[in-house]
């Protein structure tokens, strides 16, 4: 599964508020949302993000394997 643990990470290293991205850059508070609980969000955001932060897709997401279900 993708997580976005990484974003949270370059965010705070990039100086950049989650306010600063609603207001400033125009990412809504729906797909921050999604992002927080490691929902999907479309690839456009995810390009978006990457613009904004100057940064790759590996800098704000990351894919983890699920646990197995016994």
């Amino acid at each position: 599964m993708i997580v976005y643990t990484k974003l949270w990470e370059t965010l705070k290293e990039r100086n950049i508020s989650q306010y600063k991205l609603i207001n400033t850059y125009g990412i809504s508070t729906g797909q921050l949302d999604r992002l927080r609980k490691n929902e999907s969000v479309s690839t456009n955001t995810l390009d978006k993000l990457c613009d904004v932060l100057e940064c790759t897709l590996y800098d704000i997401a990351e894919y983890v394997k699920r646990p197995e279900k016994n």
